[in-house]
Parts: C-alpha cells; structure tokens; sequence
C-alpha cells in the first residue's frame, strides 16, 4: 500500500517562472538578498535594539510576534523571486487543507500560514518566522504515506508554535533581528545559486554564527519531534508514522553521499528514533495511515518529475497489473502520463473504472477535465466543472479550471469574472495574479492587467516592479475616482512594505 507507488530516481528539474512580457525576477531578487546581509552584516553598537514588553514568553523581548510575521512575510517574498516554485493547484490544495487540519489540534496561536510548494524532487520542509510553511516536491515522493507527510508537518508545526526562530536568537547572546534576517538572506543566496558573491556576503556575516543559527538546537528538535507526535495522534494519524519516517532519513543518509537538505538541518539520530518510537508506542493506535488522495498526490508528482509520460506509463501499468488492477493511485497516474503522451482514448477506458468507484473524488474528475479538454471537448470539461463547483464552490483547483476552461473558449469577460473572485479569496497567491493578469489583458482590461501583475510582484519580491506596475495603472485609471483609490491604496500599502524590509 504505503510504498506500492515506486520511488524513482530523479534529477531536480528547475522550472524558472514563466515570463510575462517583463523582465526576469532572479536577478532582482538575488540583489536584494545580497543588500539585506551587507546591509546586515556587522550592526554597530548604536543600531536601533528591539527590546520589546513580553508577549506570553521571554523570547518576545527579542523578537515580537508581529516581528516574526512581517520578517517571515518579506523573506517569503524573497523565496519566491529566487527559488523555482511549482503551480499545481491540486496539491497546493492539499498541502494547505491537511497542515490546517494540524493546526486544529496544534498549539499555534497565529494561524496566518502561508504556504510555499519548491520545485524539487529533493526531500525537504521548512517552517520560517511568520507562519510560512515550505514543502518540496520531493516530500512527495519520499514520505509513502499520508501519515509520514503529516508526521513531517507536524513537527515544523511545532517549531512554530514554540517559535523556536525567536528562542534560538535569545540563546545566541541575545543576537540581533537584522543578524536572524542576513541568515534568512543568505538561505535564498545558497537556494538561488548566489555563487562567489554569496558566499563572501556569508563569510562577511560570522558564518559560523549564522550556521549555527539555520540549525535548530537538538533540544528545538527533541521539542518539536515530542508535541509533534502529540499533535500527529490528536489529528487522527497514527502516530507510529514519525518514527517510520525518521528510520528512512537515517538510511537515506547513510547511503547518500548527498544526504537530503532536511537531515542538514534535522539529523537524525538513533536516540531520535528509539525516542520517538517509545513516545508513539505510549500514544493510542488505530490512527489514519493513508488514503487514495494522497497516493494520488504521489503520483501526480512522480509523473512530474519522470522522464518522460511514456516511461511513467510503463511504471503505473505495471503497478497496475501487479494488482490486478485495484490500484486506485496507480491508474490515476497512468490515466494523466496516457493524456500528457497524448494517447486519449487509451487514457478514456482507462479512466472509466476510477469515476464508477470515486465519482466524488476531486483529483479523478479533474483528470476527466483534462482529458476533455486534451480532445477539445471543452464544452463538456466546463459542464464537468460547473457540475462540481454545485457542491463545492469554494474550491481552489475548480475555480481555476473553470477559468482556464473559459479562457481556453475565448469566453474572455467570463473567465474574468471567474479568476477575479479567487484572486479575492487568494489574495496571497501569486500564481492565481499572474493568471489574472494574463485573463484580464485578453478581456481588454488594461487597468485590471496592471493592478494585478502588481500584486504578482509584491508578492514575488521584486517592489521596483510593483510600483512600476501601479504607476501604469494609476495613468490609466484617469479621472475614474474608485479605481484611482483602490491604486493609491495599494501604493501606500507598497511604501509601508518597502519601509518595513529598510528598517529590519
């Protein structure tokens, strides 16, 4: 079950964003990063010092936590401008409905996550300050079950809600913000390939220090690993999943001459595992171990980073066949590699079986829609996803394909209607702005083009952009007095922006 869908050996398959008609972000960005460690570097005995009244514990009277959101919020930004992300809304979707269902049972008191999916293959996950919650792709592939990808979010949950960001600047004598946002800045660097400018910024910013500083403290991740297994069981996982998944780690970098990014700043240890394997032992059984959802989300990925659609064909079929096929995930991701290798009705009998057994499932119909649309049925892909939206309105991943399905139609005032009220309720999603910015430009909306790839670089990083993008806008909008404020606010939200990134 847990590990039927086969582990490939994969190459890390860096997609830059796709360009709209102006210029890359990367460069920016990388500038940037490299502004925040000088900037940073070696604060002088008069910089400004942030002793703030307590908030709930001791690590406030260094950093608040509005400090940490709004540190966090700007190295996001950053992130995004210099790190490859994917736009997959199904398992953006998924990521962000079952990190929330932790957070019911977790100890976080801020629940202003914001979610960030790397274009990877390599097993990692990060938290950072602010609620920002990374997963690579290759989580994917190398946690075999729902639960060993809850246990792993479970623990960075748990480095949140016991801000342990804060707790390790005040156990470094009391080091100061803009040191903890140089370290954040030179992630993005090493991320971002920041070559020999990167590493002299690091080495000019106490490298030592500041590795000591991307690294938890071994009682942080004996904290972590111990109220994230409570919290894994109170979400209904079973909490065996952690130490299962910490067992892997340990042999993937004992036979890895690279080991994966997460045991660089998570290493496992034998008294790590045989802990975590007591404490879930004392802790209730009969928790979830997996389900179909999340094995389809594992081939969603592997198909991502396979070679080829032919080639992962050929692995789902003989999945497949070796369970006489009753391998809901499997004919999923042979269903998509038949579509992406452009073999319709072979993908058209195979998907029969999976809508007779799980109509309801959300994945399974999309891949109906993608079928459609493939054969230019796209009539009938939007009666699909209108049939869908009845019951599930609110959805991300079907309010995007019926837009995509609208634009695809040249149905261009409809689409638009459509992307503007998810980019209402994702308003922190650069991906839904730059396909509104993309929709509204076709619709003749010249104004709405510029307001949204505004918000689709403020949210990238790149703030020269942004109010590039708003001053066009505030030419366009002319005497029309609502667009004109809704523009002038925005830019007056941009300087507020700029001015908390210049005094970090």
């Amino acid at each position: 079950m847990a590990d039927n869908l086969i582990p490939l050996d994969t190459q890390v398959i860096m997609y830059s964003i796709t360009a709209l008609p102006i210029r890359r972000l990367r460069t920016g960005l990388q500038g940037l990063a490299l502004g925040l460690l000088v900037s940073f570097a070696a604060p002088s005995l008069g910089a400004t010092e942030f002793n703030l009244p307590s908030l709930g514990d001791t690590s406030s009277s260094i950093m608040s936590a509005q400090q940490e959101y709004q540190l966090g919020r700007a190295w996001l930004s950053m992130l995004r401008g210099a790190v490859p992300t994917m736009d997959d809304p199904l398992l953006k979707d998924f990521i962000e409905r079952h990190v929330y269902g932790l957070v019911e049972t977790s100890q976080l008191s801020d629940r202003r996550l914001a979610f960030v999916l790397i274009e990877s293959p390599q097993l990692n996950a990060f938290a950072a300050p602010g609620g920002v919650v990374g997963v690579n792709g290759g989580l994917f592939l190398n946690a075999y079950t729902e639960a060993e990808f809850a246990s792993v979010m479970a623990h960075e949950l748990a480095h949140l809600s016991q801000r342990h960001f804060a707790r390790n600047l005040q156990q470094q004598e009391r080091m100061r913000i803009p040191m903890m946002t140089a370290m954040l800045a030179g992630v993005i660097l090493a991320a971002a390939g920041g070559g020999d400018a990167g590493i002299a910024a690091l080495a000019s910013t106490q490298a030592a220090a500041i590795q000591e500083q991307r690294r938890f403290s071994r009682q942080n991740e004996q904290e972590a690993d111990r109220i994230g297994l409570i919290n894994l069981e109170r979400a209904g996982y079973d909490p065996e999943a952690m130490p299962d998944m910490f067992e892997r780690l340990a042999q993937m970098g004992r036979f890895s001459r690279k080991p994966p990014e997460f045991l660089l700043t998570h290493p496992v240890t034998q008294s790590r595992i045989a802990d975590s394997r007591n404490r879930a032992e004392q802790l209730k059984n009969g928790g979830q171990s997996d389900s179909p959802e999340y094995q389809m989300m594992r081939a969603r990925v592997q198909l991502h980073y396979e070679q080829s659609p032919g080639l992962a064909a050929q692995r789902f079929r003989i999945l497949l066949d070796e369970h006489e096929g009753d391998h809901a995930a499997a004919r999923y991701g042979l269903v998509l590699a038949l579509i992406r290798g452009g073999q319709h009705a072979e993908a058209a009998s195979v998907i029969e079986p999976l809508l007779a057994s799980q109509g309801d499932n959300l994945a399974v119909n999309l891949a109906a829609v993608e079928l459609d649309i493939s054969r230019s049925k796209l009539d009938q892909a939007l009666a699909r996803v209108d049939r869908l939206l009845l019951i599930n309105p609110e959805s991300y991943p079907l309010q995007e394909a019926k837009a995509d399905i609208l634009l695809r139609s040249r149905r261009y005032a409809e689409a638009e209607k459509v992307i503007n009220r998810l980019a209402s309720q994702r308003e922190n999603d650069p991906d839904v702005w730059y396909l509104t910015a993309e929709i509204r430009g076709l619709a003749g909306n010249i104004v709405g083009v510029h307001t949204a790839r505004a918000e689709y670089f403020m949210l990238a990083g790149d703030l020269d952009q942004a109010a590039e993008q708003l001053d066009l806008a505030a030419v366009r909008a002319g005497d029309d007095y609502v667009q004109s404020a809704r523009i002038q606010a925005r830019q007056q939200y941009l300087m507020e922006q700029r001015a908390i990134i210049e005094n970090m």
